[in-house]
C-alpha cells in the first residue's frame, strides 16, 4: 500500500495506470474511483439528499459561481455552511465558476486580476478573483476547492491557449499562497484540499509543460481542465494520458464534465480518481436512460406500450419495483415530475454501479477484463 497523508492506493491494474484507492476529508472517506453527482445550486436535481444517501453517494459538486450569486456567501455563511444550509454530512467538492464564466463570453471580461461579468440573474456587476473565489469556497467549507481558471472554447489557436494557459498558472499560484497562508498549520484530511486545475488545450507541448509547473507549486491533487468541451474522444483520451503520465502517483487525479461511460471507464485506465458531470442527471430529465445494452431514449414512440422495465438487469429501486418504459414515457411527455424524479434515480444507480463494479474488478485483479467486457456490450 502506498501512502500519502490523506490518499491511500490500495491496488493497482497490471496493464494500466488504473488504480483504486481511498481519500480522506473532513467529511468521510472517499472510495476511488469514483462519480461525483453535480448539485450545482446546491441540490442534484429531483433527488433528495436522503435519495443520495441511501444511494451511497460519499461526495457530490456544487458550483461556486451559482451559490455565490443565489442565495450568496454571506447567507450560507450565517448559516453555518454549504453542508448545514444542504442538510448535507458527506464531502463536498465546489468547482471555481471558471466554466460558467466561459460559457457567457458576451457578458464577462477576462483580466490578469480576475473575471468581470455581469449576474445572469439580474445584470447585477461582479468581479472575481483567486483570492475572491478561495475565500467564497472557504465561507461554504468546502472538503475539495477548486481555483480559479480561465476555459478556453475548442478548438484554439496555440496562441490563445498558451496565453490562456499562463493566466490560469499565474491564478493558480495567487490561490496557492492564499491557501497556505490561511490553511498550512492543518494536517490534510482534517482541512479542506486544493487542487490544481491543468489546463493547456489539446496542445500535447503547452499540455505537459503546465503540467510540469502545477505540480511544481504542489496542491493536494490535480483537476483536468479545458476537455468536454467539443473535441473528441481520441482527444480526450491524449490529454488524459498527458497529464497523468507527469503527475506524481500518491496524488489524487480528478477529470472536469466526463462523462459518458465509455469514456469514464478509458479514463480510469489512463489513471484518473474522480469524475463529474451532468450527463447522467440531465439527460434523465431529458428522457435518455442509460442501461446496460447502452442509451434508451425513452420519449421514442415504439416505448409507448412497452411494459418491460427500463433495464432487466438493473437494481436500482426504479427497476426493481417494476415502473415500466411506458409509464415513464408518458410521465416525461406530461411533464410530470415524477418522470424526472424516476429517471434521474436511475441513471445515477447506473453510474454509481458502474463505479463500484471498476473498484471492485480492481480490487480482485480483473479490471480488464470488466472494461473489454462492458465496452463490447455497451453501446451509447
Amino acid at each position: 500500500m502506498e501512502k500519502k497523508s490523506h490518499f491511500q492506493i490500495l491496488s493497482r491494474d497490471a496493464e494500466s495506470r488504473a488504480r483504486r484507492a481511498v481519500l480522506a476529508t473532513p467529511h468521510g472517506t472517499i472510495e476511488t474511483p469514483v462519480f461525483i453527482p453535480v448539485g450545482t445550486q446546491g441540490t442534484v436535481k429531483s433527488v433528495s439528499q436522503e435519495d443520495l444517501g441511501e444511494m451511497e453517494v460519499e461526495i457530490i459538486l456544487a458550483n461556486t459561481y451559482h451559490l455565490f450569486l443565489r442565495p450568496g456567501e454571506e447567507t450560507i455563511r450565517k448559516l453555518g455552511g454549504l453542508h448545514r444550509f444542504m442538510n448535507w454530512d458527506r464531502a463536498i467538492i465546489t468547482d471555481s465558476g471558471g466554466y460558467q464564466v466561459y460559457s457567457m463570453s458576451k457578458i464577462r471580461k477576462v483580466t490578469p486580476d480576475g473575471i468581470e461579468f455581469s449576474s445572469h440573474l439580474d445584470g447585477s456587476r461582479h468581479f472575481l478573483s483567486p483570492e475572491t473565489v478561495l475565500r467564497i469556497q472557504e465561507v461554504f467549507g468546502s472538503d475539495i476547492i477548486l481555483p480559479l481558471d480561465e476555459c478556453l472554447a475548442y478548438p484554439a489557436t496555440e496562441t490563445e491557449t498558451r496565453r490562456s494557459s499562463e493566466l490560469s498558472l499565474e491564478w493558480a499560484r495567487r490561490s496557492r499562497a492564499a491557501f497556505r497562508e490561511k490553511n498550512h498549520a492543518m494536517p490534510p484530511g482534517e482541512r479542506p484540499a486544493l487542487f490544481g486545475i491543468l489546463q493547456g488545450g489539446m496542445y500535447p507541448d503547452i499540455r505537459r509543460e503546465n503540467v510540469f509547473r502545477m505540480r511544481e507549486m504542489g496542491f493536494d491533487g490535480y483537476s483536468i481542465g479545458g476537455v468536454s468541451v467539443g473535441e473528441s474522444q481520441d482527444l480526450l483520451l491524449e490529454v488524459v494520458e498527458i497529464a497523468n503520465r507527469e503527475l506524481p502517483e500518491e496524488f489524487p487525479r480528478h477529470i472536469l464534465g466526463v462523462g459518458k461511460p465509455g469514456d469514464i471507464i478509458e479514463a480510469v485506465a489512463r489513471g484518473v480518481d474522480l469524475f463529474d458531470c451532468v450527463i447522467p442527471t440531465r439527460h434523465a430529465r431529458n428522457g435518455t436512460l442509460f442501461t446496460s445494452k447502452g442509451v434508451v431514449v425513452i420519449r421514442n414512440a415504439i416505448y409507448a406500450e412497452d411494459g418491460s422495465p427500463i433495464d432487466s438487469e438493473c437494481s436500482c429501486p426504479v427497476c426493481r419495483r417494476g415502473y415500466s418504459r411506458a409509464y415513464l414515457r408518458h410521465l416525461l411527455a406530461s411533464g410530470e415530475i415524477l418522470g424526472s424524479r424516476l429517471a434521474t434515480l436511475h441513471n445515477l444507480h447506473f453510474y454509481l454501479e458502474i463505479m463500484r463494479e471498476i473498484r471492485c474488478a480492481l480490487e480482485e485483479g480483473r479490471f480488464q477484463e470488466f472494461r473489454r467486457t462492458f465496452l463490447r456490450n455497451y453501446e451509447g
